[in-house]
């Protein structure tokens, strides 16, 4: 690991709640939880920061849609097996008019 990622996922471990996917107001983070005297250091950290926080959020959001997905499949699928059960269960109208005219007879 290089000095940038090192740095970083070491103040993640301790404030990863804290940071969003907005580079400036982790900037500002950082200063308050960290002393980085080098502003190039500081902002490199802070935009590695910011680029894993939305690599997170994308893959965190590419899984609810993924689940959503398969939820709806599943969904569809029993409807497709509640329609064809209601389709063996009814009555044919064949046998609903023989026994009419049975009735009648």
């Amino acid at each position: 690991m290089d000095r940038i990622t090192s740095l970083a996922m070491q103040v993640l471990e301790r404030h990863k709640e804290k940071f969003t996917a907005d580079f400036v107001q982790n900037k500002k983070l950082l200063d308050q939880i960290a002393i980085v005297r080098s502003k190039g250091l500081k902002n490199e950290i802070a935009g590695y920061i910011t680029k894993f926080i939305k690599r997170e959020n994308a893959s965190k959001a590419l899984k609810e849609e993924e689940l959503v997905e398969e939820v709806t499949a599943k969904v569809d699928e029993v409807k497709v097996e509640a329609q064809e059960e209601i389709a063996k269960e009814s009555i044919p109208q064949e046998i609903i008019v023989e026994s009419a005219s049975e009735e009648s007879s």
